[in-house]
């Protein structure tokens, strides 16, 4: 993980606190206490809220949202105060909360803070994950694949299809995938994680056309995906040998960006086919938690007919 600020002493035992909608403070409630993610560090996680808040305030400048732009402002965008104002939140309830204090929080005050920083979806979503507030059930990992998956992604061929896990690792993928987009089984298992491959390995060179904006989707996919691990040692580790191993990860990761997975479509330069279209379908394993499988169906008629060259019937 990146180097964050240290979290400021927290009140004393018995202290009282600014309640979330400002007013007059009052003594912590155990039973209004957001609900954390199991396994999860909780210091981390609220040194993780606060950085995030931070680098989304600072990117709205005060003139989008109706503030005087003059005076002289010691680092790009919203004041805390002015966010507090905007949200309707105490100034110092919503200081303590980027200062990365153990303060309460509630879905509407989330609501507010969201509105006031525009975030889109993605991005509202990491931030109720931070602030530990469950906006649906919570789903649990599963690294073992039922055989109907397999058998899944074996019947898709022509296409290329693969099965990752929130972190990226490579669970499964079928035939098609490796003649079109990367031969895995050429692959050792410990190296089997699609950042790793990008950022680190020698082994693959990205043959999609736009390799630099999918490296950017990734880290920001991997970024929000980390919100419900942190504090994780396998997650930590990979978060730490992605960052020694690839500048070019470090300086991403340090933009804070979120995002979730992209169906949009890609162009693939293959060596022998040439110029492949190919349009991503996800499919969320849901019995697997987080657990999705992606099958590249072709976009035109000429992709259509050079995927099934390349990958024969019963390959």
């Amino acid at each position: 993980m990146p180097t964050l600020p240290p979290t400021t002493d927290k009140p004393a035992a018995g202290a009282r606190r600014q309640h979330a909608g400002g007013g007059e403070p009052e003594e912590p409630d155990a039973t209004q206490s957001v609900a954390r993610a199991g396994g999860v560090d909780k210091g981390v996680q609220r040194r993780e809220l606060g950085v995030f808040l931070r680098s989304r305030r600072e990117r709205i400048r005060p003139e989008e949202v109706g503030l005087a732009p003059g005076g002289r402002r010691r680092t790009p965008g919203l004041r805390r105060e002015e966010v507090a104002l905007i949200a309707g939140v105490g100034v110092t309830w919503y200081t303590w909360l980027e200062q990365g204090r153990d303060i309460n929080v509630s879905a509407q005050v989330l609501e507010a803070v969201s509105n006031t920083l525009r975030l889109d979806r993605q991005e509202r979503n990491h931030l109720y994950t931070l602030a530990g507030v469950r906006l649906g059930p919570a789903t649990g990992e599963c690294a073992a694949l039922p055989g109907a998956v397999q058998r899944m992604l074996d019947a898709v061929s022509p296409y290329p299809a693969i099965v990752l896990n929130s972190r990226y690792d490579i669970l499964a993928f079928n035939d098609a995938y490796c003649e079109v987009v990367l031969d895995i089984r050429e692959i050792p298992v410990e190296e089997r994680n699609m950042l790793w491959l990008t950022f680190v390995s020698k082994e693959w060179r990205c043959r999609f056309s736009d390799a630099e904006s999918i490296k950017v989707h990734l880290v920001a996919g991997y970024r929000a995906a980390i919100a419900d691990h942190l504090g994780e040692h396998d997650w930590q580790d990979l978060t730490q040998r992605l960052l020694a191993g690839s500048p070019q990860f470090a300086e991403q990761w340090e933009r804070y960006e979120v995002a979730a997975p992209s169906t949009r479509i890609k162009v693939l330069e293959h060596p022998t086919a040439g110029m492949l279209r190919i349009e991503p379908a996800i499919m969320w394993l849901s019995q697997l938690g987080q657990t999705r499988a992606t099958v590249y169906t072709a976009a035109d008629e000429d992709t259509e007919t050079k995927l099934r060259a390349l990958v024969p019937p019963g390959s």
